[in-house]
């Protein structure tokens, strides 16, 4: 038993070390994880606050932030209990080459999100639409995927990939848009009433931007009606108000001049037939 105690008495040095360096991890990777969480929030809130940081590339940013924190914390860590870091970097140099082979597709989006935010074709808060994927408000561009949010309120998700590899349409992107909206007039009414009047309507829209001047005018004929145009510029934010007003008035504007609605008419001739004109008896022996 005496044994015991002394073996336990020469060992306590290397038990309280251990235990020191335990409390000691603990508290590292408290503060650490603090400080990291403390440094993204601080990202955001300088973003939030200086009116020349894109809010598009924030959330990368903020991830990046977070998580170079954390990985210094830990390599802290692992340099208290004597761990050789370079040996470690080494190895997680190796594994990051083997992770990125299997991951290809992965790393396709991280570089797809890096040039997304180097080139900005899109910001957030602007209404784009990616071909063949899919349209809406961009929400966040973050390091893997790209986040809209439709007309509709549906939030829509795509692979930062997809979104490089397809052509973007950005809709919001200028600060003014041309709206054309096309009106059907009847053949046969007064033509140049109706352009008249749509002019007005144009013209007196406090949606409708003055330069460059609204324009009025025949684009096509078909089967019963002339198509008439109406093309006009306005503020990107109000296309669609204008849009969807121009549409409602337009038929109430020319139905106040008289004109009537372009309702496709189909004109019908009945011919009668050669044997029709012959008397009964005629036909009759002609039958027989």
């Amino acid at each position: 038993m005496l044994d015991g105690l002394k073996e336990i008495g020469l060992n306590t040095p290397g038990i309280e070390f251990l235990a020191l360096n335990l409390v000691l991890t603990v508290v590292i990777l408290t503060i650490g994880w603090m400080v990291s969480s403390l440094a993204g929030r601080a990202v955001r809130k300088f973003a939030a606050r200086s009116t020349k940081v894109d809010p598009t590339i924030v959330p990368m940013v903020y991830t990046v932030t977070v998580w170079s924190i954390r990985i210094f914390v830990l390599i802290a860590v692992l340099a208290r209990f004597g761990v050789q870091t370079a040996s470690i970097i080494a190895v997680l140099g190796a594994a990051g080459l083997a992770i990125g082979l299997a991951l290809q597709g992965t790393l396709q989006n991280i570089a797809a999100g890096i040039m997304l935010l180097a080139l900005r074709p899109l910001r957030t808060g602007e209404y784009i639409s990616v071909v063949g994927k899919g349209d809406g408000t961009v929400a966040e561009v973050g390091l893997f995927l790209t986040r809209l949010i439709q007309f509709d309120g549906v939030h829509l998700t795509l692979p930062n990939s997809l979104v490089w590899g397809n052509p973007i349409i950005n809709y919001s992107r200028n600060a003014t848009r041309r709206l054309d909206v096309e009106v059907g007039v009847r053949y046969g009414d007064d033509l140049e009433v109706a352009l008249g009047e749509l002019r007005k309507l144009l013209t007196g829209h406090e949606f409708v931007l003055p330069e460059p001047p609204p324009q009025v005018m025949v684009t096509e004929y078909r089967e019963s009606t002339a198509v008439v145009n109406m093309r006009a510029w306005v503020k990107s934010s109000h296309y669609w108000d204008l849009r969807f007003d121009l549409y409602r008035k337009a038929l109430q504007a020319l139905g106040r001049a008289g004109l009537q609605l372009p309702i496709p008419v189909r004109v019908v001739q009945a011919q009668s037939s050669p044997n029709e004109s012959l008397p009964i008896e005629g036909a009759a022996q002609a039958k027989v």
